[in-house]
């Protein structure tokens, strides 16, 4: 029996569901029953009727999964799989901006701990992130902790002032603007396609900017052949899967979500036979930090 059938046996008998971020390994999406961004999985896994969830992804999407399915057991098939920008803002920091301003709303990205949804007063994504802070009554938005993002946001919605802090994704950050524009000299007819946690300076040089998911959108409605991506290269298996006959290039510098690249088929089979790494969220926090996921599925429809 190969690991990908003792994966489905056991995942039958367990009666549970696999969901895959597009960063993790492509053996890993192509096994999974789900996979998407943070966004689509947050979705999925708050309609499922199952008992157990296995969230191949980071720490802050189990999370995310337990505060929206609590009657599910979620396991982790890497527990040291984590996100660096998930712990980028304070407590104190968000304390600061709501004593200065009374308008005030604190958006926070999906891409955080669950202490720091508990914060907030709405979650967002990258793909509905512009929507939800333009629905918002609040003129002040405080985006928490991605910098690039929210700059992004800024820029669509220059009716509403937006506050950053510092975090930011360390992949995206530090894509190198003169790497792209080597690829764009060696492949002047591609479009190029960047997340906006990118910094400013490569995000200005996009044709589109968008979330992963809008990424292979675009390139799969796309008429064109060549595309060059500025995100985790995870994304090029579903874009070679949607687009075989299209040709995709990234930076020179490969970037790579080494904590995505933790979860490994073997990890998912040994977490599925012994039930370890199971994620919980103490009630107290679990009330606090539900709300704002509430409020941004309920925003998104």
């Amino acid at each position: 029996m190969t690991i990908q059938e003792e994966i489905r046996a056991l995942k039958e008998s367990r009666d549970a569901v696999i969901l895959a971020h597009y960063y993790v390994e492509p053996e890993v999406q192509e096994l999974a029953d789900y996979v998407g961004d943070s966004f689509y999985l947050s979705k999925v896994a708050a309609g499922l009727q199952c008992k157990v969830l296995v969230f191949c992804g980071v720490s802050f999407m189990g999370e995310s999964a337990c505060l929206l399915s609590p009657e599910k057991e979620v396991l982790m098939p890497d527990p040291a799989a984590d996100c660096p920008m998930a712990h980028m803002v304070t407590e104190d920091e968000v304390l600061k901006y709501r004593g200065y301003y009374d308008d005030l709303a604190v958006v926070c990205y999906i891409n955080s701990t669950a202490e720091i949804k508990s914060w907030s007063d709405v979650c967002v994504t990258s793909a509905n992130a512009v929507d939800i802070v333009r629905r918002l009554p609040q003129k002040n938005i405080l985006f928490i902790p991605d910098k690039n993002l929210g700059r992004y946001v800024a820029a669509q919605v220059p009716e509403k002032n937006v506050l950053l802090v510092n975090g930011c994704c360390p992949v995206h950050q530090e894509m190198q603007l003169a790497e792209l524009q080597a690829l764009k000299e060696a492949h002047p007819e591609a479009a190029v396609c960047v997340h906006p946690e990118c910094n400013e300076e490569v995000t200005a040089l996009a044709d589109y900017v968008g979330s992963t998911s809008g990424i292979i959108k675009f390139a799969s409605a796309s008429k064109g052949q060549e595309f060059i991506i500025g995100t985790e290269v995870g994304v090029l298996y579903k874009l070679q899967a949607e687009n075989p006959d299209k040709r995709f290039y990234f930076v020179e510098t490969t970037p790579i979500c080494r904590d995505m690249k933790l979860v490994t088929l073997e990890k998912v089979l040994a977490v599925l036979k012994d039930g370890g790494s199971r994620v919980t969220v103490p009630a107290e926090l679990a009330e606090k930090a539900k709300k704002p996921l509430e409020r941004m599925l309920a925003l998104a429809k």
